[in-house]
Protein backbone atom coordinates (compact mmCIF):
# COMPACT_ATOMS: atom_id res chain seq x y z
CA UNK A 1 0.00 0.00 0.00
CA UNK A 2 1.13 3.45 -1.17
CA UNK A 3 0.65 5.58 1.99
CA UNK A 4 1.69 9.31 1.93
CA UNK A 5 1.21 11.65 5.25
CA UNK A 6 0.57 15.50 5.14
CA UNK A 7 2.24 17.39 8.00
CA UNK A 8 3.03 20.35 9.29
CA UNK A 9 6.14 22.23 11.64
CA UNK A 10 4.15 23.84 14.45
CA UNK A 11 4.96 25.40 17.99
CA UNK A 12 5.76 23.88 20.73
CA UNK A 13 2.31 23.57 22.39
CA UNK A 14 4.24 24.44 25.72
CA UNK A 15 5.75 27.55 23.74
CA UNK A 16 4.78 31.48 24.70
CA UNK A 17 3.67 32.98 21.57
CA UNK A 18 4.75 36.86 21.30
CA UNK A 19 4.60 39.25 18.55
CA UNK A 20 7.00 41.46 16.73
CA UNK A 21 6.01 44.14 14.28
CA UNK A 22 2.48 42.75 13.79
CA UNK A 23 4.03 39.03 13.38
CA UNK A 24 4.48 35.98 15.78
CA UNK A 25 8.12 35.75 17.01
CA UNK A 26 9.81 32.89 15.79
CA UNK A 27 13.38 33.65 17.14
CA UNK A 28 14.10 31.01 19.77
CA UNK A 29 11.11 29.53 19.90
CA UNK A 30 10.56 25.40 19.69
CA UNK A 31 9.07 23.65 17.09
CA UNK A 32 7.40 20.41 16.77
CA UNK A 33 5.10 18.40 14.70
CA UNK A 34 1.89 19.71 14.55
CA UNK A 35 0.05 17.30 17.35
CA UNK A 36 -2.86 16.00 15.05
CA UNK A 37 0.01 15.17 12.42
CA UNK A 38 1.27 12.90 14.94
CA UNK A 39 -1.85 10.74 14.57
CA UNK A 40 -1.33 10.46 10.63
CA UNK A 41 2.29 9.17 11.34
CA UNK A 42 1.20 6.24 14.02
CA UNK A 43 -1.51 5.60 11.41
CA UNK A 44 -0.29 5.31 8.50
CA UNK A 45 2.71 3.50 10.06
CA UNK A 46 0.21 0.95 12.15
CA UNK A 47 -1.97 0.58 8.20
CA UNK A 48 1.87 -0.24 6.40
CA UNK A 49 2.46 -2.74 9.25
CA UNK A 50 -0.66 -4.29 8.91
CA UNK A 51 -1.45 -4.09 4.87
CA UNK A 52 2.40 -4.05 4.01
CA UNK A 53 3.25 -0.88 2.04
CA UNK A 54 5.70 2.52 2.64
CA UNK A 55 4.71 5.41 4.03
CA UNK A 56 6.10 8.59 2.76
CA UNK A 57 6.25 11.85 4.83
CA UNK A 58 5.50 15.36 3.03
CA UNK A 59 5.30 18.69 4.37
CA UNK A 60 5.76 22.69 2.79
CA UNK A 61 7.79 24.81 4.76
CA UNK A 62 11.29 25.53 4.65
CA UNK A 63 14.33 24.04 5.61
CA UNK A 64 14.17 24.07 9.52
CA UNK A 65 11.24 21.72 8.77
CA UNK A 66 13.66 18.41 8.02
CA UNK A 67 13.62 18.69 11.36
CA UNK A 68 9.83 17.45 12.04
CA UNK A 69 10.33 15.40 8.96
CA UNK A 70 13.31 13.21 10.61
CA UNK A 71 11.39 12.98 14.11
CA UNK A 72 8.30 11.59 11.87
CA UNK A 73 11.40 8.97 10.15
CA UNK A 74 12.56 8.23 13.58
CA UNK A 75 8.83 7.07 14.49
CA UNK A 76 8.60 4.56 11.53
CA UNK A 77 7.94 6.28 8.34
CA UNK A 78 10.20 5.26 5.45
CA UNK A 79 10.81 7.98 3.23
CA UNK A 80 10.57 12.34 3.79
CA UNK A 81 9.87 15.04 1.18
CA UNK A 82 10.46 19.01 2.01
CA UNK A 83 9.16 21.13 -0.53
CA UNK A 84 11.00 24.09 0.13
CA UNK A 85 9.00 26.97 -0.65
CA UNK A 86 11.51 29.66 1.46
CA UNK A 87 12.70 31.59 -1.60
CA UNK A 88 9.58 31.73 -3.79
CA UNK A 89 6.58 32.00 -1.55
CA UNK A 90 6.84 35.20 1.34
CA UNK A 91 2.98 34.83 2.16
CA UNK A 92 1.16 31.74 1.49
CA UNK A 93 -2.24 30.43 3.02
CA UNK A 94 -4.35 26.99 2.77
CA UNK A 95 -5.00 27.33 -0.75
CA UNK A 96 -1.00 27.60 -1.61
CA UNK A 97 -0.48 24.79 0.70
CA UNK A 98 -2.80 22.22 -0.55
CA UNK A 99 -2.05 23.17 -4.16
CA UNK A 100 1.75 22.19 -3.84
CA UNK A 101 0.97 19.42 -1.97
CA UNK A 102 -1.73 17.94 -4.13
CA UNK A 103 0.45 19.02 -7.16
CA UNK A 104 3.36 16.90 -6.34
CA UNK A 105 0.53 14.01 -4.77
CA UNK A 106 -0.93 13.86 -8.33
CA UNK A 107 1.15 11.26 -10.02
CA UNK A 108 1.90 9.00 -6.62
CA UNK A 109 -0.82 6.34 -7.17
CA UNK A 110 -1.46 7.14 -3.39
CA UNK A 111 -4.06 4.53 -2.19
CA UNK A 112 -3.95 6.66 1.21
CA UNK A 113 -3.38 9.96 2.14
CA UNK A 114 -3.56 10.95 6.02
CA UNK A 115 -3.25 14.54 7.56
CA UNK A 116 -3.96 16.00 11.17
CA UNK A 117 -7.67 17.21 11.47
CA UNK A 118 -6.43 20.82 12.09
CA UNK A 119 -3.24 22.43 12.87
CA UNK A 120 -2.83 24.13 16.00
CA UNK A 121 -1.25 27.31 15.10
CA UNK A 122 -4.01 28.06 12.28
CA UNK A 123 -6.97 25.85 12.95
CA UNK A 124 -8.35 25.93 9.97
CA UNK A 125 -8.35 22.18 8.94
CA UNK A 126 -8.64 22.78 5.27
CA UNK A 127 -5.89 21.40 3.67
CA UNK A 128 -6.42 18.21 4.14
CA UNK A 129 -9.93 18.50 2.50
CA UNK A 130 -8.68 20.71 -0.45
CA UNK A 131 -6.15 18.31 -1.69
CA UNK A 132 -8.74 15.88 -1.90
CA UNK A 133 -11.09 17.99 -3.99
CA UNK A 134 -7.89 18.94 -5.70
CA UNK A 135 -7.14 15.26 -6.79
CA UNK A 136 -10.92 13.82 -6.74
CA UNK A 137 -10.74 11.69 -4.35
CA UNK A 138 -13.45 10.78 -1.50
CA UNK A 139 -11.86 12.26 2.24
CA UNK A 140 -13.24 11.77 5.54
CA UNK A 141 -12.27 14.27 8.39
CA UNK A 142 -12.10 14.07 12.48
CA UNK A 143 -11.62 10.15 12.17
CA UNK A 144 -11.37 8.43 15.01
CA UNK A 145 -11.44 4.70 13.47
CA UNK A 146 -9.93 3.30 10.48
CA UNK A 147 -10.40 -0.21 9.03
CA UNK A 148 -9.12 -1.54 5.47
CA UNK A 149 -10.22 -4.61 3.70
CA UNK A 150 -8.53 -4.78 0.30
CA UNK A 151 -9.79 -1.95 -1.57
CA UNK A 152 -12.49 -1.46 1.11
CA UNK A 153 -12.73 1.11 3.98
CA UNK A 154 -14.65 1.36 6.98
CA UNK A 155 -14.09 4.72 8.91
CA UNK A 156 -15.62 5.74 12.15
CA UNK A 157 -15.62 10.02 12.87
CA UNK A 158 -15.80 12.16 15.53
CA UNK A 159 -19.05 14.59 15.07
CA UNK A 160 -19.45 16.92 18.07
CA UNK A 161 -18.91 14.44 21.19
CA UNK A 162 -20.68 11.44 18.71
CA UNK A 163 -19.54 9.33 15.99
CA UNK A 164 -20.61 7.96 12.78
CA UNK A 165 -19.93 5.22 10.30
CA UNK A 166 -18.80 5.63 6.65
CA UNK A 167 -17.85 2.56 4.48
CA UNK A 168 -15.56 3.75 1.40
CA UNK A 169 -12.93 2.87 -0.87
CA UNK A 170 -9.32 3.73 -2.31
CA UNK A 171 -8.21 5.40 -2.43
CA UNK A 172 -8.55 8.08 -0.05
CA UNK A 173 -7.70 10.78 2.19
CA UNK A 174 -8.62 11.29 5.88
CA UNK A 175 -7.92 13.32 8.71
CA UNK A 176 -6.76 12.24 12.24
CA UNK A 177 -8.76 13.43 15.38
CA UNK A 178 -7.37 12.71 18.99
CA UNK A 179 -8.35 9.33 20.13
CA UNK A 180 -7.45 7.45 16.88
CA UNK A 181 -4.13 6.40 18.37
CA UNK A 182 -1.29 6.96 20.95
CA UNK A 183 1.61 8.19 18.88
CA UNK A 184 5.14 6.10 19.84
CA UNK A 185 7.79 8.15 21.04
CA UNK A 186 11.00 7.99 18.26
CA UNK A 187 13.28 5.10 19.83
CA UNK A 188 17.15 5.86 19.75
CA UNK A 189 17.69 3.14 17.22
CA UNK A 190 14.37 4.75 15.47
CA UNK A 191 16.51 7.90 15.54
CA UNK A 192 19.73 6.63 14.26
CA UNK A 193 17.96 5.03 11.33
CA UNK A 194 16.29 8.20 10.61
CA UNK A 195 19.34 9.64 9.66
CA UNK A 196 19.64 7.15 6.56
CA UNK A 197 15.71 7.37 5.64
CA UNK A 198 16.00 9.10 1.99
CA UNK A 199 14.75 12.85 2.32
CA UNK A 200 14.17 14.69 -0.79
CA UNK A 201 13.96 18.26 -1.04
CA UNK A 202 12.04 19.88 -3.53
CA UNK A 203 11.68 23.63 -4.57
CA UNK A 204 8.40 25.11 -6.92
CA UNK A 205 10.49 24.19 -10.26
CA UNK A 206 10.11 21.00 -9.81
CA UNK A 207 6.80 20.51 -9.48
CA UNK A 208 6.27 22.90 -13.02
CA UNK A 209 4.82 25.67 -10.50
CA UNK A 210 5.54 29.16 -10.59
CA UNK A 211 4.41 31.78 -7.91
CA UNK A 212 1.27 32.84 -9.71
CA UNK A 213 -0.46 29.18 -9.88
CA UNK A 214 0.02 29.26 -5.72
CA UNK A 215 -0.72 33.18 -4.85
CA UNK A 216 -2.65 33.16 -1.79
CA UNK A 217 -6.46 33.49 -1.97
CA UNK A 218 -6.74 35.10 1.51
CA UNK A 219 -4.94 38.40 3.02
CA UNK A 220 -4.23 38.67 6.80
CA UNK A 221 -4.98 42.46 8.07
CA UNK A 222 -3.57 41.95 11.52
CA UNK A 223 -2.35 39.63 14.41
CA UNK A 224 -3.06 40.41 18.09
CA UNK A 225 -3.19 38.37 21.24
CA UNK A 226 -6.15 37.88 22.95
CA UNK A 227 -6.91 40.43 25.84
CA UNK A 228 -5.57 39.34 29.47
CA UNK A 229 -8.71 38.23 31.33
CA UNK A 230 -9.67 41.12 34.12
CA UNK A 231 -10.15 39.36 37.87
CA UNK A 232 -13.91 37.68 38.07
CA UNK A 233 -15.61 39.45 40.97
CA UNK A 234 -17.52 37.42 44.47
CA UNK A 235 -20.79 38.87 45.36
CA UNK A 236 -21.39 38.87 48.77
CA UNK A 237 -24.84 39.45 51.05
CA UNK A 238 -28.12 37.08 51.15
CA UNK A 239 -28.71 34.96 47.81
CA UNK A 240 -31.72 38.22 46.65
CA UNK A 241 -28.68 41.00 47.19
CA UNK A 242 -26.47 38.98 44.80
CA UNK A 243 -28.75 38.23 42.20
CA UNK A 244 -30.08 42.28 42.35
CA UNK A 245 -26.14 42.86 42.16
CA UNK A 246 -25.49 40.28 39.58
CA UNK A 247 -28.34 42.07 37.03
CA UNK A 248 -26.76 45.49 37.55
CA UNK A 249 -23.26 44.57 36.77
CA UNK A 250 -24.61 42.38 33.70
CA UNK A 251 -26.29 45.59 33.03
CA UNK A 252 -23.92 48.39 33.22
CA UNK A 253 -20.43 46.85 32.88
CA UNK A 254 -20.44 43.73 31.35
CA UNK A 255 -23.99 45.17 29.20
CA UNK A 256 -25.17 41.84 28.07
CA UNK A 257 -28.03 42.82 29.30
Amino acid sequence: MNIYVILKRTFDTEEKITLSNGKINEDGAEFIINPYDEYAVEEAIQVRDAQEGEVTVVTVGNEEAEKQLRTALAMGADKAVLINTEDDIENGDQFTTAKILAEYLKDKEADLIIGGNVAIDGGSGQVGPRVAEILNIPYITTITKLEINGGNVSVTRDVEGDSEVIETSLPLLVTAQQGLNEPRYPSLPGIMKAKKKPLEELELDDLDLDEDDVEAKTKTLEVFLPPQKEAGKVLSGEINEQVSELVKLLRTEAKVI
